[in-house]
């Protein structure tokens, strides 16, 4: 009971302090996104022109739900801000509880480690969408990782939900589809049941031309300052290279010999990479270990959709989080004499190791990153170089899963 009330208390402390961050510390650095959200429900609610609607978009179509709750509640700046902060929390909130019933040490040691992950990576990471999609995706992957034929379809309908708020969640069906022991019925039946019901809301509302225009908003996209792709090819360390205002997007993307060449092998690469897990997981499936597959897969596949991404915003950590915390949950050890270095501790520390990096960069160093600070650039590269060895961890975990029980935490 003491040992949850601190998790709890440490909870209160962590939100408290990355709000304050972002409503009165940085809100122009570091919640400049929670502004756009309120900007857009504004022209909605006041105007009638709501996002894929109305207008295009560069999220997809349920987004708009998580951006409208605040707006419902205020209208200014800092009164949104605080609105979006207090919904971030109470979903938080619902996964913290959803990994402290995970059961003893093991679901408290998941707590203590998604904290320290959210009070490392700072404001941003609760000042964005991607800030709605983890806990969602929590405790959906904690309902797969222990299934039973209404935990597996609700995993499914989570991880679908959280697909149309931002794409990644999306990719997780993969692994849950082959671990499924009915996966038409249990998994891509109410995946396409969520999916239903967005699309025809949407076409309700008359936007149905603009169901999918997120994906064209991305595909215009440039190699952006922050993905691993720049620092492979040496972006900020280069005179021949310049960084440039997306002013469409407003991101901040490198412009040069080679940087467009590198945009376009990813645009090939990200998807084969997925397409290779996919494979993967069906030979998991054929040799019965798509089980012990699940959660190491979908670490890996939320790091290739990072890694192989020519977009690096500082919020694709928290994409990280939720496959590494509910390892722990499953996983992690009662006693310090169990302790010992395998693959997803690892991971884990290297994550965390990552989401610290990310902070110093963005939202604190990002003006100097961007002015050519040669420090900005190498704390960049590393943490970069980091997100590269997690994708390592994660290929280790997967192909001893798929290997066999006996070997799956060796």
């Amino acid at each position: 009971m003491a040992t949850r009330a601190a998790v709890w208390a440490a909870f209160v402390a962590v939100h408290g302090w990355l709000t304050y961050l972002g409503v009165v510390v940085l809100p122009g650095a570091a919640f400049h996104d929670v502004d756009l959200y309120r900007w857009w429900m504004h022209l909605g609610l006041h105007e009638g022109r709501w996002p894929v609607l109305d207008e295009p978009s560069v999220y997809p179509a349920a987004a708009v739900l998580p951006m409208l709750l605040p707006a419902l509640v205020a209208a200014t700046t800092p009164g949104y801000a605080l609105a979006w902060c207090g919904l971030v929390t109470l979903l938080d909130a619902f996964a913290v509880a959803a990994l402290l019933r995970a059961g003893g040490r093991r679901g408290e040691a998941a707590a203590w480690w998604w904290l320290a992950f959210l009070l490392l990576l700072g404001p941003v990471g609760i000042g964005r969408l991607d800030a709605v999609v983890a806990p969602l995706t929590i405790v959906a992957l904690l309902l797969a990782a222990a299934p039973t034929t209404t935990r597996t379809r609700g995993a499914a309908a989570l991880l679908t939900l959280g697909a149309w708020v931002k794409v990644a969640p999306g990719a997780l069906v993969l692994p849950l589809a082959a671990a499924a022991r009915r996966p038409v019925r249990d998994v891509v039946a109410p995946a396409a049941a969520v999916c239903a019901v967005v699309v025809g809301a949407v076409a309700a509302g008359g936007g149905l031309p603009r169901l999918l225009g997120f994906l064209d908003a991305q595909g215009e996209r440039g190699l952006q300052v922050e993905s691993v792709a720049a620092t492979v090819v040496g972006a900020l360390h280069r005179d021949d290279v310049a960084v440039v205002l997306n002013e469409e997007l407003v991101t901040y993307e490198v412009v040069g010999p080679g940087t467009a060449g590198a945009a376009a092998v990813l645009d090939v690469l990200l998807p084969l990479a997925v397409g290779a897990v996919a494979l993967v997981l069906l030979a998991a499936r054929r040799r019965g270990t798509a089980p012990a597959a699940l959660l190491p897969a979908s670490l890996l596949l939320v790091a290739l959709l990072v890694v192989t991404n020519k977009v690096g915003s500082p919020q694709f950590l928290t994409w990280f989080a939720p496959p590494v915390a509910v390892l722990v949950a499953m996983r992690a050890p009662t006693t310090w004499r169990d302790v010992r270095p395998v693959w997803w501790q690892v991971a884990g520390a290297l994550v965390l190791l990552a989401a610290g990096l990310t902070q110093a960069v963005f939202p604190w160093g990002y003006l100097p990153l961007l002015a050519g600070d040669d420090g900005m650039a190498l704390i960049l590269d590393a943490r970069n170089a980091l997100l590269l060895a997690v994708t390592a961890c994660a290929v280790v975990g997967l192909a001893r899963a798929v290997r066999g029980p006996t070997t799956a935490d060796a």
